[in-house]
């Protein structure tokens, strides 16, 4: 009796379990539209790039990227429809160029990675640098 009603609390638990994640949304597959960095850069290394220009910046994700539609409190990386993603690119090329033709780097690191000249050079922690006359 014990026994058989073991079995069934067990039964009902793992039933339960199935269901809970069968209602629970997947995450999506995360969609990359990069055009400055490498198409095969890691998780890790791009979060970490992103993060940095956070703080340069003093921005949150949301000065770049638009919100995902359909889902709430979540933003749609890939999008191009906001402007200021364009002028990221762009300074990201800028600031890569001048890593690659102003300072010597070990050629089996990628150019994308240096970090000689960062945003916070200019930025210092602002959105807009401040321009000097």
């Amino acid at each position: 009796m014990v026994l058989d009603y073991k079995i069934r609390v067990f039964t009902a638990l793992v039933f339960f379990t199935v269901l809970g994640t069968a209602w629970v949304r997947q995450p999506v597959q995360k969609k990359r539209n990069l055009k400055v960095l490498p198409q095969d850069i890691s998780d890790e290394m791009l979060d970490s790039i992103m993060h940095s220009f956070n703080k340069a910046l003093g921005v949150e994700c949301n000065f770049c990227h638009v919100p995902a539609k359909g889902f709430k409190d979540s933003l749609d990386y890939a999008s191009d429809d906001e402007p200021m993603k364009e002028e990221a690119r762009k300074m990201m090329t800028m600031v890569i160029d001048i890593n690659k033709k102003y300072f010597w780097y070990d050629k089996k690191q990628r150019p994308e990675y240096l970090k000689t000249v960062t945003c916070m050079h200019c930025h210092r922690g602002e959105p807009y640098p401040e321009v000097n006359h």
